[in-house]
């Protein structure tokens, strides 16, 4: 667990349990869960679903005082999940990769913030050239020509990382304008430009820093009524 402000805490869970900790967690899931679990093509991807669904319902269950089968997450705008109009002072973002998840909970002082998480790893194998001439920023990419071609690859992992956290906080995931929100990761990253909802007052994009050679951004949004 990381607490990086009094209202926004983290977790990093592992999705790899043993056979009687999926069963447990598997006795937590809703009827629509079970069924997505389902859906899933093969044993790892269904068992990995029900690990993250289960930790996800412990981690509220505990921070709303109620059993974990008894927490109703809904998906609003685009699919995004929330809770019920009750809990809206909570809200909550997952992320994961390799056999990990990053878990996000910001207790809101307006029920109109939203907090969005992403997490890869820094050997993932991208095409950092071919990318950032569509989701980086013309300034964004003037700073890769001086880079070798890991260095310019990772930094294209730290930039997406901070990007797609924003566009999970509003709901748009990757639909947000990637190419127009302009990321400055110089003494952190922080957000210097974007078309609304982006406005670069309303956010606030925190470094979350994890072992293993994992990468993630948190990105505080403080909602609509800010923008």
């Amino acid at each position: 667990m990381w607490i990086p402000d009094d209202d926004l805490v983290l977790w990093l869970c592992p999705l790899g349990l043993p056979a009687t900790k999926l069963a447990a967690y598997d006795a937590l899931l809703s009827k629509s869960e079970r069924e997505r679990a389902a859906r899933f093509g093969t044993p790892a991807l269904r068992q990995r679903y029900v690990a993250g669904r289960g930790t996800l319902r412990v981690l509220l269950g505990q921070e709303l005082g109620v059993a974990p089968d008894c927490v109703r997450i809904i998906h609003g705008l685009r699919g995004r999940p929330s809770l019920t109009t009750t809990n809206r002072m909570l809200d909550f973002n997952v992320s994961h990769t390799r056999g990990v998840a990053l878990i996000a909970f910001l207790r809101a002082s307006h029920a109109a913030a939203r907090i969005g998480v992403d997490i890869e790893h820094e050997t993932r194998d991208v095409s950092a050239d071919r990318l950032a001439r569509r989701y980086l920023t013309a300034r964004e990419r003037e700073a890769l020509p001086g880079l070798d071609s890991d260095a310019r690859r990772k930094r294209f992992i730290r930039l997406w990382t901070a990007k797609e956290a924003m566009g999970k906080a509003t709901g748009d995931g990757l639909g947000a304008p990637m190419g127009r929100l302009d990321v400055d990761l110089a003494g952190g990253p922080r957000l210097i430009a974007g078309p609304p909802p982006y406005a670069p007052a309303a956010w606030r994009l925190i470094d979350v820093p994890l072992p293993g050679g994992f990468v993630a951004t948190a990105a505080r949004w403080n909602g609509l009524s800010a923008s």
